[in-house]
């Protein structure tokens, strides 16, 4: 649609110009650092920081109502810069012209209800957001969009020369990361650290298809994750984890896409997803508050963050009901089928013990709430989920999980609407649903298969004597008719097939 088709009313904001002032400031002192350096923690008391938008109040000059309409009518053009997460520019990246925007098809991915048979066995009506169509098949591309973007703009204005960006990963950072920078490939290169033999061979795959140089070292991600913040101490590097702002700042879409697609309306929505590193649900949370602040929402949706047994240091600071007793401590992880959140001690912990104060200050306390889920109960609920009709991850199934047990619990209502974080694609952990179906998942994952959820292909074979055929050589007519007569009358046994004859 061309500028001038647009209404008169929204149309000097449909193609947004750089606006604004962004700073950093840390969550712990509040001390606040221009932008115009790589910065990743407080130089003064080494906390995670937030990136603000120092004139936030001059949006507040455009009413709730219209902002929708703004966002609403972008989704119609064709600049390329806003496809993507910048379709809310104003939110998240103000200060970035719109040639400096990488964007590789991340975002606006579908929400796809459960059909009624799901629905039942959940306990409730909700949809998965298949973050898993985004470009590097997770959700890890929405903060790589913001990131890379914002080296993007450093590069062009000089700011910045060639620069290595680096990160720890589970796999899904790594792949995001790595797709990102090949895009730069003038200005920036990609090393990506993962723990030996803890990612999926899917996921390997593709930081090495995307040219970054893969190391891998014995240990989990949270030992990766301190050997990269020392890198980022101490090199020039760029840092693409969670710690990285800019990545957060990106990931805040994912509200953005949620209130749109419901009309805006989302105050009977529970959201549920899972906790990691903890920057999905810091973003979340800060997107959802945002959208409340500038009106274009009225009410804030519950939060539900879901974690396994294998790795909960979330839900076991959350277990203690009085603020002033919680202390954080991290775990150490065992082995889990949703390893994009299998990490101890995440980075974003900070973050999201501010963020869920300010949540419950504006909405109540059950605003944000916590559980945890077995292994056994990821697996089956990702494999239930798939067979019916999605492409849940072991993340997904992990939110699955986590519905259901929240809805046992008490803490949600099964008379509101849920919408799942699907972070990946189903095929990057294929691995893991083949060893339920061949059972042979090892002791420490505590994942038993049920009988009724295990599925293996068939062999069909014509009876002995019938010819087969044979790749690259010719067969009679009448031999490859008996064939196909043959296995199809086997075939058509096996899968209960009556002839009809007419």
């Amino acid at each position: 649609m061309r500028l001038e088709q647009f209404p008169q009313n929204v149309r000097e904001h449909i193609l947004p110009q750089p606006a604004g002032t962004y700073r950093y400031r840390c969550y712990t002192c509040q001390a606040e650092y221009g932008i115009e350096t790589l910065l990743y923690t407080c130089p003064e008391c080494r906390g995670v920081l937030m990136i603000r938008d120092v004139e936030w109040e001059r949006l507040k000059q455009v009413p709730g109502p219209k902002w929708r309409e703004i966002f609403d009518y972008r989704s119609m053009v064709t600049e390329p810069a806003l496809r993507g997460i910048y379709r809310f520019h104003e939110l998240l990246g103000s200060i970035l012209p719109l040639d400096a925007v990488v964007y590789l098809g991340e975002g606006h991915t579908p929400l796809v209800r459960a059909n009624a048979r799901l629905r039942d066995w959940a306990g409730m009506p909700f949809a998965f957001k298949n973050d898993g169509q985004n470009p590097s098949a997770s959700f890890k591309d929405r903060g790589m969009a913001s990131a890379f973007s914002y080296l993007n703009h450093l590069i062009r204005s000089r700011r910045l020369e060639k620069v290595l960006a680096v990160c720890a990963s589970t796999g899904d950072t790594s792949a995001a990361a790595a797709l990102y920078a090949s895009y730069l490939v003038d200005g920036v290169t990609s090393a990506v650290l993962l723990p030996h033999g803890k990612v999926t061979p899917q996921q390997l795959s593709q930081p090495l298809g995307s040219g970054a140089r893969v190391i891998e070292i014995p240990g989990v991600f949270d030992d990766c994750m301190k050997i990269v913040e020392h890198l980022a101490d101490r090199y020039p590097v760029a840092l693409m984890n969670s710690k990285n702002a800019w990545r957060i700042l990106g990931q805040e879409s994912y509200s953005y896409e949620i209130a749109q697609a419901c009309d805006y309306d989302v105050g009977h929505l529970v959201v549920v997803v899972p906790i990691g590193n903890a920057g999905n649900i810091t973003a979340v949370l800060e997107g959802f508050l945002k959208l409340l602040d500038l009106e274009i929402i009225t009410a804030l949706p519950t939060i539900l963050g879901v974690q396994s047994e294998h790795a909960n240091p979330v839900y076991l600071y959350y277990l203690e009901s009085d603020p002033a007793r919680r202390t954080f401590r991290p775990v150490t992880v065992r082995p889990s089928v949703a390893q994009a959140a299998m990490i101890g001690n995440p980075v974003s912990m900070p973050r999201v013990i501010r963020l869920v104060e300010r949540y419950r200050a504006v909405a109540g306390e059950r605003s944000v709430q916590v559980t945890e889920v077995t292994e056994q109960e990821i697996m089956d609920a990702m494999l239930i989920a798939n067979r019916n009709g999605h492409i849940a991850c072991t993340q997904g199934g992990e939110c699955l999980a986590g519905l259901k047990r929240a809805l046992h619990e008490g803490l949600i209502s099964g008379d509101r609407e849920a919408v799942l974080d699907a972070t990946a694609h189903a095929l990057k952990f294929a691995v893991f649903q083949e060893k339920y179906f061949e059972d042979r998942f090892e002791p420490d994952f505590e994942v038993t298969p049920r009988a009724e959820l295990r599925n293996a292909p068939m062999l069909v074979r014509p009876p002995e004597g019938v010819a087969e055929p044979v790749p690259g050589r010719s067969m009679d007519p009448d031999a490859f008719r008996r064939f196909v007569e043959s296995t199809a009358a086997e075939i058509a046994e096996r899968l209960n097939l009556k002839e009809v004859r007419g």
